[in-house]
């Protein structure tokens, strides 16, 4: 089944609001093995809207909407999509209960113009809007379907779960499931290159690769009659995957680095604490984020300056002197310093520059060397850098701190 999304408002034109609806609603489609093979952003315009949605029913046989349900004058989606169906609204009195009984709950006054949303075509399928007031309905003609949801996206995604989904699973033939494995430290053109022939050779299950902010992905998808069927071929092509790229994999369920490397400690009953110059808490800050991560962190130090090395972590002054705070000597003397605070079991440090300059012209800006205290052991890595940007390079170094914990602590056997 071929499908078209049609975004309607002038504010996601005009760039005033991310247009997340458009993600969220391909993956879910691709998931039903419906083919989404356009997307369409379009303004308050009931001409232009008409020319997008009589275009998108020529070529496909289900198009979805979000946006333009609302009880203002310029919310005409319904309108239009009516019209084009051959169909026209009619009060719908369950839609009209509900909002009565939503002002009625919230102690607001119902205004004349709120009843618009009870407004429906008459041959439609009516979807309530538990999260919202304007509902959302199906509509076919000749074989043809169109489905309107509200544009907020916490009332379309509780729409869709709730009613569209179900209303959609008649029209699937074939499940799509799909696996997204992500990987840290190597490139994208390495990345394709190591997977060249399988690649070349797909037909399903399908391989893209993808680079983002510093990692690579690649994203596994087959389209079979059951999922089982599905997931199995899926399945099988990860394998393949990591026999040739595993040691750079950290996740092949799409999972972030931080929450992997926070489930590893807690898994393994670990603590850890840090020592940060370079990023000045960031790593501290992203492993924060992972739930029940207090189990796991102890505490994090930001020695930014010589003197809170010196002073605070133990660094050497001839240490410094001779090697320069931008150095794996540095580093370690610095995870050293934290296990003497703290004792914990996993004591990581970085010093690095973070751009745009650099004061060392040997060291491009983005370049951090890392220290790791482990098990009784010290060990440093140094990461060269690409200078993008301030923002970018830092976060790179968070992203490689994390991957050396990744892969010291699930090595450690």
């Amino acid at each position: 089944m071929k499908s078209a999304l049609i975004s309607v408002g002038t504010e996601i034109l005009f760039g005033e609001i991310v247009n997340t609806n458009v993600v969220y609603l391909s993956q879910e489609l691709n998931a039903l093995g419906i083919d989404v093979l356009y997307h369409y952003t379009v303004g308050d315009n009931d001409s232009r809207l008409r020319e997008i949605l009589e275009l998108a029913l020529s070529d496909c046989d289900l198009v979805l909407t979000t946006g333009g349900l609302g009880p203002t004058e310029d919310d005409m989606t319904k309108e239009t999509v009516a019209s084009v169906m051959g169909d026209y609204l009619e009060e719908h009195k369950a839609s009209r209960q509900a909002l009565e009984d939503h002002a009625k709950e919230l102690n607001h006054p119902m205004t004349e113009n709120n009843y618009k949303q009870a407004m429906m075509p008459r041959r439609a399928i009516v979807f309530d809007n538990d999260a919202g007031t304007a509902p959302g309905f199906a509509l076919e003609k000749d074989g043809k379907h169109v489905v309107c949801m509200p544009g907020p996206p916490r009332e379309m995604k509780r729409m869709y779960q709730r009613k569209v989904r179900p209303f959609l699973e008649k029209f699937s033939e074939d499940v799509i499931y799909t696996r997204t494995v992500r990987l840290f430290g190597k490139g994208e053109s390495s990345l394709e290159t190591e997977l060249l022939d399988l690649i070349d050779g797909q037909e399903d299950p399908t391989i893209a690769t993808y680079a983002k902010e510093g990692e690579c992905s690649v994203r596994v998808a087959s389209k079979r009659p059951t999922r089982e069927e599905a997931q199995q071929a899926a399945d099988d092509m990860v394998v393949q995957i990591l026999q040739r790229v595993g040691d750079h994999v950290f996740s092949t369920q799409n999972e972030e680095l931080c929450d992997v490397v926070g489930k590893l400690l807690l898994d393994k009953g670990l603590h850890i604490s840090c020592a940060e110059s370079a990023t000045a808490g960031m790593f501290a800050s992203e492993l924060a984020g992972v739930p029940g991560i207090s189990d796991a962190l102890h505490c994090g130090y930001v020695t930014y300056t010589e003197e809170a090395k010196r002073n605070v972590l133990g660094v050497k002054e001839e240490t410094l002197k001779q090697c320069s705070v931008y150095s794996a000597e540095v580093a370690a003397e610095m995870a050293e310093g934290v296990f003497r605070l703290t004792g914990d079991d996993v004591c990581i440090a970085i010093t690095g520059i973070a751009g745009p300059g650099s004061p060392v012209p040997s060291l491009v800006p983005g370049s951090a060397f890392i220290g790791l205290h482990y098990k009784g052991k010290t060990i440093t890595r140094f990461h060269k850098g690409r200078n993008v940007n301030r923002n970018w390079n830092r976060h790179y170094m968070v992203l490689a701190m994390l991957d050396l914990v990744r892969r010291t602590v699930q090595n450690d056997d």
